[in-house]
């Protein structure tokens, strides 16, 4: 194939140069033929065809840039992208970087709407469009605040048909023209027009509404797992029956008040006072002393930026003073690290309580297979206890292991031991 100018050639690429135009830098003509000897795009100006070596630039997306992408992958809280085109922008449509290639996008960025999970709103191969808000460590992106984000196309669950945006069902807005399958996408305007943006559909995404107690026992609340819930399934659609191992789970929950499953005991709710203004209030987790507790109403303030200086000094000192007055009575919790996983609890124990009365001595274990993990938290009703017990068996030995032993991060489990993944 001749190349002619606009053209990208190759080393050894045949060209056209035109009567009355010259071969200039990085063309070689002689009397059989003409073609390039470097890579570039072919530029004829001023009478002279030459080879311009520039090379495009990488088509790495930036804050800001609209992408069109295809879900990937649910995860619990957020969607999984893969990007295919970046809008606005020369060369948007070219591969971007592997380590660009995906980006997330949390449950919390999709609508202004409550969803429990990433799968009540977006399912495995739809089309979406969306805004890159982040970079570092990882692409993030949304599709909030803008009527041209959100789900551009969607195939139907059950039979594969193209879904279309409907109002007929109550909460979902997209349904299938072949089934009955009916279900909720976050639709941008541009929803069934490929790329061009149609009329406002938005009202269809219920912005800011509750769901009704009809949709409510479809969304995805426990664990967001895609077979849990009907509405996140995108595999088995709407009819479908609860796995065995679900339903046992849900039973246990439900016999034993770990609350969770909506047919379980309602959580129990803990009185307190409002760190910031002081009103009673109630919070569904016993508060811990020196944290912040704060009303409904006072964290709207905050989360808005209206709380005063005066306001948070004011809880910088109430903070201070309950931290102050529970170190006393809290006790130290210590974190065991390093723990032999043959080494009992009452192997701790009897280690510990050397150095004062103990608490309460936990050996963390898995879940599934009920074997240790390797660490354990001890704590000492008296502070100076613990200290010393970390002083005394900080890089001992139990059961022919170096056990670490420092005081326990109130936030999990010692962070500042954990090195950063980038």
């Amino acid at each position: 194939m001749t190349a002619a100018a606009g053209d990208f050639v190759t080393p050894g690429s045949s060209v056209i140069v035109p009567d009355g135009v010259e071969a200039g830098d990085g063309i070689h003509s002689d009397a059989s033929s003409t073609m390039a000897v470097v890579t570039g795009t072919l530029v004829q100006s001023n009478g002279t065809m030459s080879v311009d070596p520039s090379r495009p630039s990488v088509n790495s997306p930036q804050i800001g840039d609209v992408i069109i992408a295809e879900v990937n992958r649910l995860n619990p809280k957020t969607a999984e992208v893969r990007l295919l085109h970046i809008e606005g922008k020369d060369g948007g449509h070219r591969t971007v970087p592997a380590e660009e290639l995906f980006a997330d996008i949390f449950v919390t960025n999709f609508v202004d709407r409550f969803l429990p999970s990433a799968g009540d709103a977006m399912r495995k191969r739809d089309i979406v469009r969306a805004r890159i808000v982040e970079l570092d460590p990882m692409l993030k992106a949304t599709t909030r605040d803008n009527p041209e984000l959100g789900v551009l196309h969607a195939l139907c669950p059950q039979c594969g048909e193209d879904l279309e945006a409907s109002s007929k069902t109550p909460d979902f807005n997209v349904a299938c023209p072949r089934c009955d399958y009916t279900g909720y996408r976050v639709l941008s305007n541009g929803f069934g027009h490929g790329h061009v943006l149609g009329d406002d559909i938005q009202s269809l995404n219920r912005p800011g509404a509750r769901w009704s107690s009809e949709a409510e026992p479809m969304l995805g609340h426990d664990g967001a797992r895609p077979y849990i819930s009907p509405v996140a399934d995108y595999r088995r659609g709407m009819s479908h029956e609860m796995p065995d191992s679900v339903r046992r789970q849900k039973a246990a929950q439900s016999r034993g008040g770990g609350g969770g499953g909506r047919g379980g005991p309602r959580r129990e709710m803990h009185p307190t006072t409002c760190t910031l203004c002081g009103t009673k209030t109630q919070v569904p987790f016993k508060p811990t002393p020196g944290k912040p507790i704060r009303c409904r109403d006072c964290m709207d303030k905050v989360k808005d930026g209206k709380a005063s200086k005066d306001e948070l000094a004011k809880e910088r000192g109430v903070l201070n003073a309950a931290r102050a007055g529970a170190e006393g009575s809290m006790g130290l919790k210590l974190f065991i690290g390093g723990v032999s996983y043959d080494a009992t609890e009452d192997d701790l124990r009897e280690a510990f309580s050397a150095h004062g009365e103990l608490k309460e001595v936990h050996i963390a274990t898995d879940k599934e297979t009920g074997r240790s993990k390797g660490f354990a938290f001890i704590t000492f009703p008296n502070k100076k206890d613990g200290l010393a017990a970390i002083k005394a068996l900080h890089e001992s030995k139990i059961h022919g292991r170096k056990i670490s032993v420092q005081e326990s991060n109130p936030g999990g489990r010692d962070r500042k031991r954990r090195p950063r993944r980038n």
